[in-house]
């Protein structure tokens, strides 16, 4: 995506891309700063991109996607272990972050309704995304899981959340390791059908 140039006219899509830099740069998306950047007023960024909290989720999901694709293109083996190893890398990648850290800490109790709910629709992305890994481990016949594909996504994706926020959770440090072990247990032992 091209960004920054004077000459293209706001929409919807410039202001995801300043919202986007805005939040990797660590800053806090403030709606009324960038609808005020795009030379547009709030019913028009509203308009274009929802409330600020529709406008994250684009941002998260945005930067949440090739994160994934990544750690699945960079996983090797098979079947479980190749799941579980994505897994860690998505998960690392999380961790690693700092503008995501960032936006965790400073804004803990909205990151968590955002992220971690079943009602979020970026839950609902990243569980749709790793269902479809599972079913492609499936298709090639190296998992033949006992669960729906959606429901053990779902589990995988708990699984993340509750080793990437720990620290948010518990008090206990983020742990991608512990995701790759956990999932691949669980994928193991989700494997045979009775």
């Amino acid at each position: 995506m091209r960004g920054g140039d004077q000459h293209e006219r706001p929409c919807a899509a410039s202001a995801l891309q300043l919202a986007r830099r805005t939040f990797m740069a660590g800053e806090r998306i403030d709606v009324q700063q960038l609808a005020a950047a795009l030379g547009v007023d709030r019913t028009t960024l509203f308009r274009w991109v929802g409330n600020r909290d529709q406008l994250l989720v684009a941002v998260l999901t945005s930067l949440a996607d090739p994160t994934l694709r990544d750690a699945a293109s960079a996983a090797t083996g098979t079947g479980p272990e190749r799941i579980a190893q994505a897994m860690r890398l998505f998960s690392q990648a999380l961790i690693d972050a700092p503008y995501y850290r960032s936006f965790l800490r400073r804004e803990t109790e909205r990151a968590l309704r955002l992220i971690t709910t079943r009602a979020s629709p970026l839950q609902q992305h990243v569980v749709g995304s790793v269902e479809r890994m599972l079913e492609q481990e499936r298709d090639r016949g190296h998992l033949d899981p006992a669960m729906e594909s959606r429901d053990l996504a779902y589990l995988v994706v708990r699984i993340v959340e509750s080793f990437v926020y720990a620290d948010l959770i518990t008090g206990e440090q983020p742990d991608a390791e512990k995701v790759e072990l956990a999932v691949a247990a669980l994928l193991r032992g989700a494997g045979t059908r009775r």
